[in-house]
């Protein structure tokens, strides 16, 4: 893309990589950069040091937005502890990630509200979300539970607060939000700074959490790093959506300074304390304790040591740095390079370092011996249909509901009108009466529907047959459901099969539109060059819900790859 004269979001911009993306990106003009971090003072800082070496811009072009993106827009500056240590807040944060995406936790989302109100040409997202996400730590979580549950004491705080630390829920809600955020604002662009998890390390990596070797709570985040790469390769493979590419530095990322003072760990500097020989404990009571002990000593002041500060991953000493950057351990890579790979990639480059891109050039896709091997399998089928009399229509095992609703509606419409146009010159309301006459005369069928989980709605709109088991709606935690008019139409849609005129008057226009769509082919083209062509629908002389099915799929309601 072209960078002069773009708005850009950075994502994590006060952060070590992001301060080196903003720096690149300004030696291309752009017209305005958002820069985002969790903490205010934090995007102010950034933004301030950036209008104080690029003074000469208007100090406007740079501007401040900060919260947390994993939440939503009114709790996006209250830490997540806060959060979770409220009743209120914890249930909101767990319906946020487990209930389905609407329009409701969409439009309240922090990161949706970023993109819609920026609206940028390209977002770069410098935010290690794998490591917001696992270092939650479910483990600890987890323990916390376990011992409330063997004393029969488990509250519905530890619940909640379980639950509100599950990974993959909230890295999927995330993912969906980003891409509807993105699709909506008509952002072309979206690249990911990603994490291996480890430094390219591999599981004999020796930098734990005070764990085990190696840490789970490290593997945890590689997990979740690894679950989003295949995320967004999946959203890069979403037709008429942003260009999305993930850079994925596997080293030891620094540095931002080097300087000497307080030692800061998660955010909080270590008190100086000291035990002196004389107060030594004994290990003769057999019991070592991790509670605080007598003869601890408090300096009254702050670790303060020379360090080196890697930005997001912490400050460390210089034996630290000397050990986790040596040749086959970590090793290093700088801001400035991951910068200039990224910036060369949203203009266009070809780096090669691009995960989405390598993935798409490594999985094995769709195959001619496949594709030939497809005929002679449905072949088969049709000839062992017309051995047995038995129709193979649709079990509910592929989903969604809506698949096996089409495929039964599409063969009542062949059982009742045979080809295409006799289906379109009967009236709607008589393809609706013989669609009941069909449900009422075959058993067998009716039989198939309702017990693979389909619900029939009849004609009159009010009436309908249902088995033990229901698709839609889906159980959510309730058994009973209003049957309003919204609803009912919504489980219409989704999975019924509908007998109802207005359905079939649906129907009668889809057939037509294929056929215009044919007769709008030249005449005489036997090229390539249409898919759906008279031959493919056979001459519009039978009904197949198979082909209509994915028809309905791709032409209108998009669900298409583009990628082969």
């Amino acid at each position: 893309m072209q960078i002069k004269d773009s708005t850009i979001v950075v994502i994590g911009g006060w952060g070590l990589v992001g301060a080196a993306m903003c720096r690149k990106l300004m030696e291309f003009n752009p017209k305005k950069l958002v820069i985002t971090s969790l903490k205010q003072s934090e995007a102010e800082e950034a933004v301030a040091d950036l209008r104080k070496e690029y003074s000469l811009y208007p100090p406007e072009m740079f501007e401040a937005w900060w919260g947390n993106i994993f939440t939503r827009n009114e709790w996006k500056d209250t830490p997540r502890e806060v959060l979770l240590g409220d009743e209120k807040t914890r249930m909101g944060l767990i319906h946020d990630v487990i209930d389905e995406l609407d329009d409701s936790i969409l439009q309240n989302s922090a990161l949706y509200s970023l993109l819609l109100s920026t609206k940028a040409d390209a977002v770069i997202d410098c935010v290690n979300t794998a490591t917001a996400i696992a270092y939650q730590d479910i483990y600890s979580s987890s323990r916390s539970i376990l011992g409330e549950l063997s004393s029969g004491s488990a509250s519905n705080e530890t619940v909640g607060r379980l639950l509100a630390s599950l990974y993959i829920p909230q890295l999927t809600r995330h993912i969906q939000i980003l891409y509807r955020g993105l699709k909506d604002a008509g952002t072309t662009s979206y690249i990911k700074i990603g994490t291996s998890g480890t430094g390219g390390m591999g599981l004999n990596i020796p930098y734990t959490h005070s764990e085990e070797q190696p840490s789970r709570v490290l593997l945890a985040k590689s997990a979740v790093a690894g679950a989003q790469t295949l995320l967004l390769f999946l959203t890069a493979r979403t037709p008429n959506g942003p260009l999305v590419k993930e850079i994925k530095p596997s080293a030891t990322i620094a540095w931002k300074r080097i300087g000497h003072g307080e030692v800061i760990r998660k955010g909080k500097p270590i008190p100086l304390v000291d035990m002196v020989p004389e107060n030594a404990m004994q290990l003769s009571s057999r019991v070592f304790s991790l509670n605080p002990v007598d003869g601890v000593k408090d300096f009254g002041e702050n670790f303060k040591s020379v360090f080196i500060d890697t930005g997001e991953n912490g400050i460390f000493s210089r034996a630290e740095f000397e050990t986790i950057s040596a040749l086959g351990q970590m090793e290093l890579v700088t801001p400035e390079e991951i910068a200039e790979v990224t910036i060369n990639e949203l203009r266009g480059g070809n780096t090669g370092l691009d995960v989405i891109g390598a993935l798409d050039a490594s999985v094995m896709g769709p195959t001619y011996r496949g594709g030939i091997l497809r005929n002679s399998a449905l072949e088969q089928l049709k000839a062992l249909e017309l051995e047995t009399g038995a129709d193979s229509i649709a079990f509910e095992m592929l989903g969604p509901p809506r698949l096996s609703k089409l495929l039964y509606e599409a063969y009542i419409l062949k059982r009742i009108a045979l080809s295409f146009q006799k289906a379109i010159s009967m009236s709607a309301a008589e393809l609706s009466q013989k669609a009941e006459m069909l449900i009422q005369s075959d058993a067998t069928l009716r039989a198939q529907m309702l017990s693979v989980g389909l619900v029939i709605m009849m004609p009159d709109g009010k009436s309908y047959l249902r088995g033990n088991d229901v698709k839609i709606p889906p159980y959510r935690g309730q058994s009973e459901l209003e049957a309003s008019t919204e609803n009912v139409e919504k489980w219409c849609y989704d999975g019924w099969v509908d007998l109802r005129s207005e359905n079939m008057a649906a129907w009668q226009s889809r057939l037509q539109r294929i056929i215009d769509d044919v007769g709008a082919i030249p005449i005489g083209d036997t090229s390539s060059r249409f898919t759906y062509s008279k031959v493919y629908w056979e001459n519009f002389q039978t009904i197949d819900g198979g082909k209509l099915a994915s028809w309905i799929f791709e032409i209108e309601e998009h669900g298409w790859r583009f990628k082969r």
